[in-house]
């Protein structure tokens, strides 16, 4: 439990303390741009797997009893999950996370400006219900607040790296609540007719996932449970 508790602290502190705009600007200064994304990159994967595999070494300790219900929610929950994740690092966002350049917001946007933070908030807050642990609920309530906490920092990081008013103008056309943009007519329905491709390789990506990839990188095989709570 304690090398649980150090490193999900470690993985706080990998994203929030590099959050400060001042010491970020330093390091890039110092580094280089690239030398400092792709160091930052590998750390919070490192970090990140050291976290996971923490938390498989934790004691178990069961807060609530296991429910055949509580297995349906992550399967209804990541389809969109997975969607928003592959179509918001596919799609130009100056407004938020995304490793395609561009300095228009892509068509993901009109769904939520922040579709990636998105896909993290819906995969933490689905995988509590069937891992009813206190190691499960630390981990995945603080990767749903670090979500959380995301949406207004990554908005002020835009807002002082693009300009207020230019800000204004991108996300005008966005919002923070899913669908909110489009059904207040700020955004058109007819643009997430460009987003068929992710839509594809998010059904192919997720299949994968159900049907191997999570047991394979993860451990867990969610069928086994599936079928074993049915």
């Amino acid at each position: 439990m304690i090398e649980f508790c150090v490193a999900l602290a470690a993985f706080l502190a990998a994203h929030l303390i590099p959050a400060s705009r001042g010491l970020r600007a330093r390091l890039i200064l110092l580094m280089g741009r690239t030398a400092y994304l792709t160091v930052y990159s590998i750390l919070s994967l490192v970090v990140l797997g050291w976290l996971f595999v923490a938390a498989q070494r934790a004691d178990t300790v069961w807060l609530w009893d296991p429910a055949p219900w509580q297995w349906y929610v992550p399967f209804i929950a990541m389809p969109m999950g997975t969607f928003l994740f592959v179509a918001g690092l596919l799609s130009a966002n100056p407004l938020s996370i995304s490793v395609r350049g561009g300095t228009k917001p892509g068509p993901i946007t009109a769904i939520t400006r922040h579709p990636v933070l998105w896909a993290f908030l819906i995969w933490a807050t689905a995988h509590i219900p069937p891992n009813g642990t206190v190691v499960a609920l630390l981990l995945f309530g603080a990767m749903a607040l670090f979500s959380l906490l995301g949406f207004a920092l990554l908005d002020v990081k835009a807002r002082k790296r693009l300009g207020p008013e230019r800000w204004r103008e991108l996300a005008a056309g966005t919002s923070v609540l899913p669908f909110a943009a489009l059904l207040s007519g700020r955004a058109r329905w007819h643009t997430l007719r460009l987003l068929a491709l992710p839509a594809l390789i998010t059904v192919v990506l997720y299949a994968w996932f159900v049907l191997q990839g999570h047991a394979l990188l993860i451990g867990p095989d969610p069928l086994a449970g599936l079928a074993a709570m049915g």
